[in-house]
């Protein structure tokens, strides 16, 4: 049996009740207080309001794989781009995704991969759950919860596509992309499916996301369920970065308009319940609130639940020191100046070379893992004005993001004059701004730019062409050994 697919044994559902660990706010919830069972007939799973509890928590459990986000994810994204240098070659903490040097064999893939479909799977199981056994929970509670399901199953295939998938812009997403599992699976025997193409594994991710939009509350009883359950904004937020992946511009501008209807600063939303707006300081949401209104959704982390050593990205980018920031980078960009709060507060020198530490918590790392954040749906919205002629719009969102954290910077003139230099400049500020937050190669591929050399007097790689097989992620042993049609 695939066992990504295994989630529902055929007469046995293992409950996670571990998962309620995830949503550290739920641990007070009394529907989480349930008999101490652990070996449930899949006829019964879905007959106790606390039980679909548990099956809604686990998959938010499944999305927090290590290799997902728990916060791996992320790394194999940035460490594709020219920011990070790697010190070790340690294959077990990212070296080949640094090197884009991975293999189907690889360990990163084959669990990505996984993580990935574990989320899927799980979503599909609630959602079909829940349609065979109305009533036991309130219409309500069933729409949230599928909202909820279909917004991770969303960004779990985004996450897959824009990883294993060419990207929507090489070919208006003709190509293959990855298979689209849209029911439960309980054994083996649905494994050979054929892969859908990008264009249609985009087109299920926006309806999920409408769909979840429409479902999902506008907010939770808490700061932290706002921040780490999805909501209505979430599935609004996510749909800028999809859009903008595809080039449609137009509609990352009417997604976004939703949540920064302003057109000056103080950007901040007003139409939905949960008021997301940029946190004074930068610093806050990475060290010492991590329930901002800035943190549309992020994956918490608790002293019962957490990932620690090679499994840790904070352990890999700021413990054990493993990767170093790139001086011919985004770090000696002028954009990025010195008495940038980001690099004051979210980097430090040790030994002459700069460090990464927007993940600092020591062990047992407790650092919430950022999905999205309003910075990132500010600069989407930017760079989507810019490239449909709103330049002003667009720079008055650029200069909200930057001077936050740098409030005497003055961009010069020529930075934002015409449009390809506010686009250019957009794109800089993406990489100070969501540095380490999973973001940097999607940004590449989606503008069909070659994976830049890179290297110091140690470790050196070579730039991938858009043309080469290693330009995206090769597919998994575990996937090509159980799906004939793949």
């Amino acid at each position: 049996m695939n066992k990504y697919y295994g989630i529902i044994i055929k007469y046995k559902f293992i409950l996670l009740l571990s998962a309620t660990a995830l949503i550290s706010s739920c641990e007070k919830n009394d529907d989480l207080t349930i008999a101490p069972e652990t070996t449930i007939s899949d006829e019964d799973i879905f007959k106790s309001p606390a039980r679909i509890e548990g099956v809604a928590n686990g998959i938010y459990k499944a999305l927090k794989g290590a290799s997902l986000y728990g916060g791996r994810f992320l790394l194999y994204q940035d460490v594709r781009g020219e920011d990070f240098l790697n010190i070790t070659a340690n294959t077990y903490t990212g070296y080949d995704g640094w090197n884009n040097a991975y293999s189907s064999g690889s360990n990163d893939i084959n669990n990505l991969w996984s993580a990935a479909y574990t989320t899927i799977n799980r979503a599909n199981t609630l959602i079909a759950g829940l349609a065979a056994n109305p009533g036991v929970v309130t219409n309500a509670k069933a729409a949230q919860y599928v909202g909820e399901a279909k917004f991770l199953r969303a960004l779990a295939y985004y996450d897959l596509v824009i990883s294993f998938g060419q990207p929507y812009n090489k070919d208006a997403g003709a190509s293959k992309g990855v298979p689209l599992r849209l029911k439960a699976e309980a054994g083996p025997e649905n494994n050979d499916l054929a892969r859908s193409s990008v264009a249609e594994i985009y087109a299920q991710v926006l309806k999920d996301l409408d769909e979840a939009e429409a479902a999902l509350p506008q907010n939770y009883t808490s700061n932290d369920l706002n921040t780490t359950r999805a909501h209505t904004s979430a599935a609004i937020a996510l749909k800028t970065r999809v859009y903008l992946s595809m080039n449609n511009y137009a509609k990352v501008a009417e997604e976004a308009e939703k949540l920064a209807p302003q057109t000056t600063a103080p950007f901040s939303t007003t139409a939905t319940a949960v008021k997301h707006a940029l946190q004074p300081s930068i610093a806050t949401i990475f060290s010492s609130d991590y329930a901002t209104a800035e943190s549309i959704f992020s994956i918490p982390m608790s002293t019962l639940d957490s990932y620690t050593g090679q499994s840790s990205i904070a352990y890999i980018y700021n413990t054990n020191l493993e990767y170093y920031l790139n001086p011919a980078g985004i770090l000696g960009d002028a954009q990025w100046g010195t008495a940038d709060a980001r690099r004051t507060a979210l980097t430090r020198t040790v030994s002459g070379k700069q460090y990464f530490r927007k993940y600092a918590k020591p062990s047992p790392f407790l650092d919430y893992i950022p999905v999205i954040r309003y910075a990132e749906v500010l600069l989407n919205y930017a760079e989507a004005a810019a490239r449909t002629g709103n330049l002003v719009l667009a720079t008055n969102l650029l200069k909200a993001v930057h001077q936050r954290s740098d409030a005497a910077y003055v961009f010069p003139a020529a930075a934002t004059a015409t449009q390809q230099a506010l686009v250019e400049t957009i794109w800089k500020e993406r990489r100070i701004e969501l540095l380490g937050e999973g973001l940097r190669a999607g940004d590449l591929l989606r503008n069909l730019q070659a994976l830049p050399a890179k290297g110091d007097g140690n470790l050196q790689t070579p730039a991938v062409a858009t043309t080469a097989a290693n330009y995206v992620f090769p597919a998994p042993n575990t996937e090509l050994a159980t799906n004939k049609l793949y």
